[in-house]
């Protein structure tokens, strides 16, 4: 389960926000992140906020547990309205452990309470082996559009070595299950740098999402987080550490090959075959618009507050139960502090960010050492190269 959740100001027992938040709620784009915290097993290498059935114990459930999120929904439908809904993620966890007909009714609910756009994403998380075709069809009936599976890797001995439950040819098999249910947009995640994983078994794995048909791919370097079981595994000298040059060499094989497969970068870690197959909701994340997240341990943006929930879901739906806000704490973010996080999400974007809103000396430091692209540097915009993108945290460190 995830560390401790950062420390803040109380939140209102109603979740009010202040005038001048709730006034501009929305004004640049507006997305729902919906939590799921139920997983089936827990992955070696997971510090998400999510309980298998042994850690869940009493008071929550699975099946209760979208008339609980809907009653957080009630809430927020009293606090803020902002004009639209753009985007809806259902992440987790393994949201797909919900029946497709409760996913759908949280979605309907939404649309209820404040009204998806015309044309508005909306995407969920799965497991490979969570899904069937029956599933991923009833998920298209209620409204879904894109879905984003787990895939991790191709090989049988790094999903193990991952405590995946899934074999190595299932995620492919469910991307094509989804192209035929119905779904446009399909993303297959990837982690790479995974002890004992090769060149040969990436290479493998890129072959496969790309063989696989989708149009978005999402590869990340694995991150060995404290208090997980990988963690435990690498203090006792049973697992190598992850090695920077290898995690570098993995993801230049990564842009080559999805680059040629007709792939682009749009995010250091996400690639598109178009426009459209950009994942829109994790877009209005990195450009500062706002969101409401329900669930046990989801946090929210709205009009430069910040707060999150509480995290265990037998706490959440008490507070609920209730009529209570399940807000743990929250923080107000000074103008300082938003265009921080503006240059930290931007420049990892390959549009990038003005230089007019950056750091100059950092800005031509970072130039100067071959990290930026010239062209678009003479025309006052900052966007990584393929060597920046590769150095991205100390370019954001150089220009904050």
């Amino acid at each position: 389960m995830a560390g401790a959740l950062p420390d803040g100001e109380p939140v209102p027992v109603d979740g009010s926000l202040p005038i001048e938040a709730v006034a501009g709620a929305g004004r640049n784009g507006f997305g729902v992140y919906v939590h799921v915290p139920f997983c089936a097993s827990r992955c070696g290498y997971c510090d998400f906020n999510t309980y298998t059935a042994s850690e869940l114990g009493g008071g929550a459930s699975r099946e209760g547990y979208a008339d609980t999120v809907l009653s957080e929904l009630k809430l927020a439908q009293n606090t803020i309205n902002p004009e639209k809904v753009d985007t809806v993620f259902v992440g987790g966890g393994t949201p797909t452990l919900l029946g497709a007909d409760d996913l759908g009714r949280i979605l309907e609910g939404i649309d209820q309470a404040w009204g998806l756009a015309d044309g508005a994403e909306v995407t969920t998380e799965a497991n490979p082996e969570s899904v069937d075709l029956d599933y991923l069809r009833r998920l298209r009936r209620n409204g879904f559009t894109r879905i984003s599976l787990g895939m991790q890797s191709a090989s049988p001995a790094v999903l193990r070595i991952l405590d995946r439950q899934h074999t190595a040819g299932r995620a492919p098999r469910a991307a094509l299950e989804a192209r035929e249910a119905g779904f446009e947009h399909v993303n297959l995640d990837l982690i790479y740098g995974t002890p004992g994983e090769t060149a040969d078994d990436f290479a493998a794995s890129l072959r496969t999402v790309i063989d696989a048909g989708v149009d978005h791919v999402s590869a990340y370097a694995l991150i060995v987080e404290d208090g997980t079981r990988m963690a435990a595994r690498m203090r006792r000298g049973e697992l190598p550490y992850p090695e920077d040059d290898v995690a570098a060499d993995r993801y230049l094989a990564a842009e080559a090959a999805l680059s040629e497969a007709g792939f682009s970068w749009y995010e250091v870690s996400n690639w598109a075959t178009s426009e459209a197959g950009r994942c829109r909701h994790n877009l209005l994340y990195w450009t500062g618009a706002d969101w409401w997240g329900l669930g046990p341990g989801a946090h929210s943006h709205v009009g430069g507050v910040r707060w999150w929930n509480v995290k265990h879901p037998a706490t959440y739906a008490k507070r609920l139960a209730d009529g209570a806000s399940p807000g743990q704490a929250r923080e107000m973010l000074t103008d300082d502090d938003r265009r921080v996080e503006d240059i930290m999400l931007r420049v990892r974007l390959s549009d990038g960010i003005p230089l007019a809103r950056v750091d100059q000396r950092g800005a031509e430091q970072a130039l100067e050492d071959g990290l930026l692209v010239p062209g678009a540097y003479g025309k006052g915009q900052l966007i990584l190269n393929l060597r920046g993108r590769l150095l991205a945290d100390a370019v954001i460190r150089d220009v904050v």
